[in-house]
């Protein structure tokens, strides 16, 4: 089998700058996802080092990354736990839909944008990225903290949401009838219910069937299984991202534990090459003219952001420094909001340039800022859940 010579190259440059902005970023006590983005800004077409040989497998190993990465974080919750949690928190969803998604409505009508266009931008600003906020949390060491299942929660409810937000503006972008739209919407929302159900009641034997004493069987029956069921939550309009976190929710105790310890490698690799996919998917010379409007709309949603996370972390119990920390954490947006621009095709060129600076801006800003909240709290605004007594 003939191996690209190109394609090796670009692989192995791509994965060397990674491992040297890595570096660091983690000698500046530092995430390393804002320069991972700005290292994908600079690759990309337009950019001033373009990698077209590497295109195909970093669009593939971004869609292995997001998944992974909500996996591992799934394995730090167990479902009863999440369970109480989500159910706290859906007024919490309810604050963050509302003050998040009507700004992009705004937004689009100001624009003169069309219906799909407003739908999409109201998309755009009220779904924060998993992936980033999840390797934020590991990142800063913040997974015991008090606020972290408010985050979590809040984040998960998000991508329950779009599971009958992308069907809706999926037949709305094509011209399709509101009939079609309100089935597409049904049958997601039937699939998200089917999934919470079985992970529940069942989840338990999942996770005894997936546990091994070996090592690499182990990492092979997890994985198999996390991406099939990805597939699956894809196929019926629901998130991979959340079918991967419910298999990480379905393993507990010490299978968790070890679950964890394997998967980390290659969740790292593969979180890596998420970040740089979405500078990668950014055309540098698109974004100076709609500049102006996406840094207003950042700082407007940001905001907004923050005061979701402050509100779900004060019901959480967390103090003031954990309701800072919870807002700041949901700024970054990322992979939905390229997914919502693809479902509207090329039709809307000043849309796609738009919503790219506008990604870019909070996906860089917003681990920023989560890093300048503060990192892990004293003992007293820990998690109990944790195995941390709370003052």
């Amino acid at each position: 089998m003939r191996i690209s010579v190109a394609l090796l190259l670009e692989l192995g440059t791509i994965l060397a700058a990674l491992s040297l902005l890595g570096a660091l970023a983690r000698r500046l006590a530092l995430s390393p996802v804002p320069l991972y983005l700005l290292a994908g800004l600079a690759l990309g077409e337009g950019g001033v080092a373009p990698v077209p040989a590497a295109g195909a497998f970093v669009e593939t190993g971004a869609g292995i990354g997001v998944v992974l990465l909500l996996l591992v974080l799934g394995l730090e919750f167990t479902v009863p736990e999440f369970t109480v949690s989500l159910h706290r928190h859906l007024p919490s969803a309810m604050v963050d839909l509302v003050l998040n998604a009507v700004p992009g409505a705004v937004a689009g009508w100001l624009l003169g944008l069309d219906t799909a266009g407003i739908l999409a931008l109201a998309g755009v600003t009220y779904i924060s990225s998993s992936g980033i906020i999840a390797r934020l949390l590991g990142d800063l060491r913040r997974m015991s903290n008090r606020e972290t299942p408010a985050v979590l929660s809040v984040l998960v409810l998000e991508d329950f949401a779009m599971a009958a937000y992308l069907p809706l503006l999926a037949v709305v972008a094509a011209g399709g009838t509101w009939q079609q739209a309100l089935l597409g919407v049904l049958l997601a929302l039937g699939a998200v219910v089917t999934a919470l159900t079985l992970s529940y009641r069942w989840g338990h034997h999942l996770g005894r069937l997936l546990s091994h004493p070996d090592a690499e069987q182990l990492l092979l029956r997890v994985l198999g299984a996390t991406l099939i069921v990805a597939a699956l939550a894809e196929a019926v309009h629901v998130s991979a991202a959340v079918g991967a976190f419910l298999i990480g929710l379905s393993l507990t105790g010490e299978a968790a534990d070890r679950a964890r310890k394997v998967l980390s490698p290659l969740r790292d690799l593969f979180a890596a090459v998420f970040f740089l996919a979405i500078g990668l998917s950014i055309r540098p010379d698109a974004l100076l003219p709609v500049l102006p409007v996406a840094l207003l709309l950042a700082a407007v949603t940001a905001v907004t952001k923050l005061a979701s996370g402050w509100y779900a972390a004060r019901r959480e119990g967390a103090g003031r420094r954990g309701r800072l920390r919870a807002g700041t954490a949901l700024i970054a947006r990322g992979e939905f909001s390229i997914v919502i621009i693809g479902l509207m095709g090329t039709r809307q060129d000043r849309l796609t340039a738009l919503v790219a600076a506008y990604v870019l801006l909070l996906a860089v800003s917003g681990p920023a800022l989560t890093r300048l909240a503060g990192g892990r709290p004293p003992a007293a605004e820990r998690s109990p859940e944790r195995g941390t007594p709370v003052g």
